[in-house]
């Protein structure tokens, strides 16, 4: 038999073979199987169950079974919206959600079926048999049977925390109402839960300690209810017509599909980066720093000091970044420490974002009409001593100098978009990020004046062309700071309006 006539009997087996090992390779990288077991400490039942679903050895690419003690913060909840999925009485533990099966107790659940009681040994069975069927079919988890979630509470407890466990309470009643609410618990015992809490108390602008709850655009901290265009109250969990108003405000998130409080709070801090990015590279085409480096860079190279030029830029450069970072980071402490509530906060950045967009309105006018009326710059009368200090500056020391002393007098010049993201930093981030923030936007605000300077030290330009192009444009740049002002300024308030600051 021919080579040729050998592969072409023998290609069938192969192409069999090979569709095996995919299959095989399929269902080896499926997910395992997800059954959903509530039990309770102490309970007989539960722990036999326990051990006899252990001691069959299905191994974890096959199997995982998600537990969950009934006492812990959010059990109630799950169990209760798992039992309306499946259609279900509720009942004593061990109750097993397995494929399209509830085994409450003893009794199991299935659809197209009467419930049925075994013994228990016959439950074990049954059980055993529906696992193994679940992982032959690959079935979807229980929890993916739930219905689709409208809206999501966020409550925050501690262990031994008894107003915490009250709270608790009202909620699992609240979830029981509404099939299409879901809950997340956090524990500050946690060092990451405690930092999310922080982050939603910035984000609600409310204060205090556990027990918490937000929902929607409302908040319940410590005893005290802030809703949504209200002055923050003291709330009794006891009084009838307290509970009604947290009611109300879970069965108004839900009707209208409100994000998750979480959700919510990963937006707006992505925003606020974007933000940040955008901004400070906006704000970095400033003719301002560039009329002073230019200037400083000129002043070296009449005297003969090229060699100098790199150095005394980096020097000029860092001193600039340096300064702008310390008065940002001064403003942002001062802003965190002041606008700390939501009643304070929302008017305070209504009054920064309309100024902005005043403001950048009018710098935008220089496109057309620059040096008419007035322009947003240094004012004349500052600009011979500028002028004096920066060529006075021979020295790498002397350029840091004239760096402090100069972004001082810049400050008209170039603070506009800077304060808008200080006032934004201030109610959107804790101190960390803020100082990280902080750090980057000036690193991108300086980006500009280092390419001036390592251009000017190689060679490639001149400060004579450099300073002709940025006199030329200054309309352009002018306006390019207006339009970042407007678009800092309106975000802003469409941040506030839709609850992200």
């Amino acid at each position: 038999m021919t080579t040729r006539r050998l592969l072409s009997a023998r290609l069938p087996f192969v192409l069999g073979l090979a569709l095996v090992a995919v299959v095989l390779s399929s269902a080896h990288l499926s997910a395992a199987t997800e059954i959903v077991f509530f039990h309770e400490h102490g309970c007989p039942d539960c722990g036999r169950l326990k051990d006899d679903l252990e001691a069959q050895g299905w191994p974890p690419e096959e199997l995982t079974i998600r537990f969950h003690e009934i006492h812990e913060p959010g059990a109630i909840a799950l169990l209760e919206r798992l039992l309306s999925a499946y259609g279900a009485e509720p009942g004593s533990v061990p109750i097993v959600f397995v494929d399209d099966t509830a085994m409450v107790n003893k009794t199991f659940y299935s659809r197209g079926h009467d419930p049925e009681t075994l013994s228990e040994l016959g439950a074990r069975l049954r059980l055993r048999l529906l696992i193994n069927a679940a992982i032959a079919a690959d079935a979807p988890s229980p929890l993916d049977r739930l219905p689709e979630t409208a809206t999501e509470i966020v409550y925050v407890t501690a262990p031994d925390c008894e107003p915490c466990a009250e709270l608790a309470r009202v909620v699992d009643v609240l979830l029981a109402e509404r099939a299409d609410v879901a809950a997340r618990v956090l524990d500050v015992s946690l060092a990451e839960d405690a930092d999310l809490f922080d982050r939603l108390k910035r984000l609600y602008g409310v204060r205090g300690e556990i027990p918490a709850l937000f929902v929607g655009q409302d908040a319940y901290v410590d005893g005290t209810w802030s809703a949504r265009g209200a002055r923050p109250r003291p709330m009794d969990l006891e009084n009838s017509s307290d509970l009604v108003e947290l009611r109300d405000a879970v069965v108004r998130a839900a009707d209208a599909g409100a994000q998750s409080p979480i959700a919510r709070l990963e937006f707006r801090e992505r925003l606020t980066v974007w933000a940040v990015i955008g901004a400070a590279a906006l704000d970095s085409v400033n003719p301002c720093d560039f009329a002073v480096l230019i200037l400083l860079l000129g002043t070296l190279l009449v005297i003969g000091r090229r060699t100098k030029v790199l150095w005394a830029g980096l020097s000029f450069t860092s001193a600039i970044y340096i300064s702008y970072f310390l008065l940002g980071f001064l403003v942002y402490s001062v802003l965190g420490m002041t606008i700390g509530t939501r009643s304070f906060r929302e008017p305070f950045i209504y009054a920064v974002s309309s100024i902005a967009v005043l403001v950048g309105l009018w710098q935008m006018k220089d496109l057309l009409w620059y040096g008419r009326w007035l322009s947003i710059e240094v004012p004349e009368r500052w600009k011979p001593f500028v002028k004096k200090i920066t060529s006075s500056a021979v020295t790498i020391p002397g350029a840091f100098v004239a760096g402090v002393i100069d972004s001082l007098f810049l400050a008209p010049c170039t603070s506009g978009p800077y304060l808008a993201i200080l006032s934004l930093l201030s109610q959107t981030t804790g101190r960390l990020q803020g100082v990280g923030l902080l750090l980057l936007y000036n690193l991108i605000f300086v980006v500009p004046l280092l390419l001036i300077t390592v251009a000017v030290h190689l060679g490639f330009t001149t400060t004579a062309r450099a300073e002709r192009w940025r006199t030329a444009r200054l309309g352009t740049l002018h306006f390019v700071s207006g339009v970042v002002m407007v678009a800092l300024g309106v975000g802003m308030i469409l941040g506030v309006r839709l609850g992200y600051i």
